[in-house]
């Protein structure tokens, strides 16, 4: 009884630990440890000033301000690195803000494109690499760049190896966009949005975009144009602002100000064309949009059971691997239990077996065993004739 409130006892405390674990957030010096594979941190961390002045934290339009930090490091040959890392809410949101700098970058230095070479995505220039992974942002800086110019893309793998990937995935709403392959080297991308103004300042017609911040947008380039996708979560909301759109759009017709060269609304999606030479141009770059269609049944579902079934094994399989992780904690804590429990009794059983008295069923006298003493067994223990 006493050992398995001992175990209980564990047991609680174990759930206990492994919960609180689980909520503490994470920390600067956990997001920037003292090394990097081969390369160590020279100086302690400390707030991302540079991101801070350059607004780049603002692109985002997460509610909460990211987790940020930057500290320097210190190659085994020589080489400087200033990292710069936000942790933000959302896979989105560190792309969004991916993106965004890009773009900046594009503005200054043409032939800047996204890649795919050291994490879900980036990008790299003369001195810097840029990358996004699950639901971090880094910005690595090589300060001594005379050195070795290798040494940046060693020590970019070595940091995004230790970034946990996330969804390991771009938005999907880039995917839709004309020629994907294309469009990922250049697109912007915006996420629970309230304003498309900042993308597209000249164009009016975005002002009839309202989302209340539930949606999400994409502009991407083309040597025919540009294309901006606007996703709405609802069929309602798309509607609502297909209406006022169509309707800013025959305003500015009307008034001979600047508009779109096509538009139109694909399912949840409102998708404009920019700066094409023609309309049949814009329209053929509408038309290579792929909209993600959900089917709403107006009966029942001929689906429904491989929906419940899906489900079904998808929530199981989360339980059951919640149940062999608790388990496995539970064993790892029993078996010390066990083994400390069990070398204490040993120990004590040791102890009593040294201390024990020798008795004798004589009475306390000697006993002579004749029936066992023989010249054969011990021949020196016997009476001899006495002459």
């Amino acid at each position: 009884m006493r050992v398995a409130r001992i175990l209980s006892v564990f047991l609680i405390f174990l759930v206990s630990v492994i919960a609180v674990a689980e909520s503490v957030p994470v920390s600067l010096a956990q997001l920037l440890p003292d090394r990097f594979g081969a390369f160590r941190r020279a100086e302690s961390v400390n707030s991302a000033v540079s991101l801070k002045q350059e607004n780049v934290l603002n692109l985002s339009s997460g509610s909460l301000e990211p987790l940020a930090g930057e500290a320097e490091y210190v190659g085994p040959k020589g080489d400087r690195f200033l990292v710069e890392l936000a942790r933000f809410n959302q896979d989105a949101e560190a792309y969004e803000v991916l993106s965004a700098v890009g773009a900046l970058h594009r503005d200054k230095h043409a032939g800047i494109e996204t890649n795919f070479a050291y994490a879900t995505a980036g990008f790299e220039t003369n001195n810097q690499v840029t990358f996004f992974k699950g639901l971090h942002l880094v910005r690595i800086t090589n300060l001594r760049p005379g050195i070795d110019s290798s040494s940046l893309s060693l020590f970019a793998r070595a940091v995004a190896d230790t970034l946990d990937a996330g969804e390991h995935d771009i938005p999907p709403l880039i995917k839709h966009l004309p020629d994907p392959d294309l469009a990922t080297k250049n697109a912007v991308y915006v996420t629970r949005f309230k304003s498309l103004e900042a993308l597209l300042p000249n164009q009016q017609v975005l002002r009839a975009v309202e989302t209340g911040g539930d949606g999400d947008a994409t502009l991407a380039s083309y040597p025919t144009g540009k294309v901006l996708i606007v996703e709405f979560n609802t069929p309602q909301l798309a509607s609502e602002n297909d209406k006022r759109i169509t309707a800013k759009i025959q305003e500015l017709w009307k008034a001979g100000q600047v508009a779109p060269s096509a538009y139109r609304r694909i399912g949840n999606y409102s998708v404009f064309v920019f700066d094409a030479p023609d309309e049949t141009s814009a329209k053929k770059l509408i038309d290579q949009v792929k909209y993600e269609q959900v089917v709403q049944w107006l009966g029942e579902n001929p689906n429904i059971l491989k929906e419940a079934q899906r489900k079904y094994v998808d929530t199981t399989l989360g339980v059951f691997i919640a149940v062999v992780k608790a388990s496995g904690y539970a064993l790892v804590g029993c078996l010390g239990i066990g083994g400390l429990i069990g070398a204490l009794l040993f120990s004590r059983r040791r102890a009593q077996q040294r201390h024990v008295t020798a008795f004798s069923d004589a009475g306390g006298m000697l006993r002579l065993n004749l029936d066992e003493l023989t010249p054969q067994t011990n021949p020196s223990r016997l009476l001899r004739d006495r002459n």
